[in-house]
């Protein structure tokens, strides 16, 4: 496994960046305080930009870290950023990672976050060298498993109350792409 940390990825669409903490306003009002975005994550909506500053300069310094992979997502027709993505888990020893992402609600439904995804999944595969990316949803929020089939994963399984989110004890349902399974495209 490479430790090239969290590079810019562009898309046709999107800037995947660094966060910064002028980002901490856009960060608030475009999802951060939003509680329908929250509702199947597993952190609570902020109360306020001062949140979300806070959220920053915890992650902002991790960046050294070769292994930390953290993006906020830009819409390049604003500049600004309107969502989040990254590892939340990483296992080198078999190199795989799970991964987290929200958007601002006003952008659901556009392809923003496939997009998103998939830019992230050939990040990993390509330059990190891992063998398999893989995230989950809450049963109930079956919009998020969408993104992972519109990217390329394959559906796994359902893991039965294996999750907490703001919702309470879910039901998990896994999605993943091994490196094989880029090889069949």
């Amino acid at each position: 496994m490479n430790r090239p940390g969290t590079k810019t990825i562009e898309t046709d669409r999107l800037i995947l960046r660094r966060f910064r903490l002028e980002d901490a306003e856009y960060m608030y009002h475009n999802w951060a305080c939003d509680p329908e975005v929250t509702r199947f994550l597993t952190w609570p909506p902020h109360k306020n930009t001062e949140v979300s500053k806070m959220v920053l300069q915890e992650w902002i310094p991790q960046y050294e870290d070769g292994s930390y992979f953290s993006w906020a997502v830009e819409l390049k027709e604003i500049s600004q950023p309107i969502g989040s993505i990254a590892v939340v888990k990483l296992n080198e020893e078999v190199g795989s990672a799970d991964i987290g992402y929200c958007i601002s609600r006003k952008y659901w439904g556009q392809g923003l976050m496939p997009e998103a995804l998939k830019a992230v999944m050939d990040y990993l595969f390509d330059e990190v060298g891992l063998n398999r990316v893989a995230a989950c949803h809450d049963v109930n929020n079956p919009k998020s498993g969408r993104v992972m089939e519109k990217a390329g994963m394959k559906l796994e399984g359902i893991l039965r109350s294996a999750g907490k989110n703001n919702q309470g004890i879910c039901d998990e349902v896994w999605h993943s792409m091994i490196r094989s399974d880029r090889e069949e495209d």
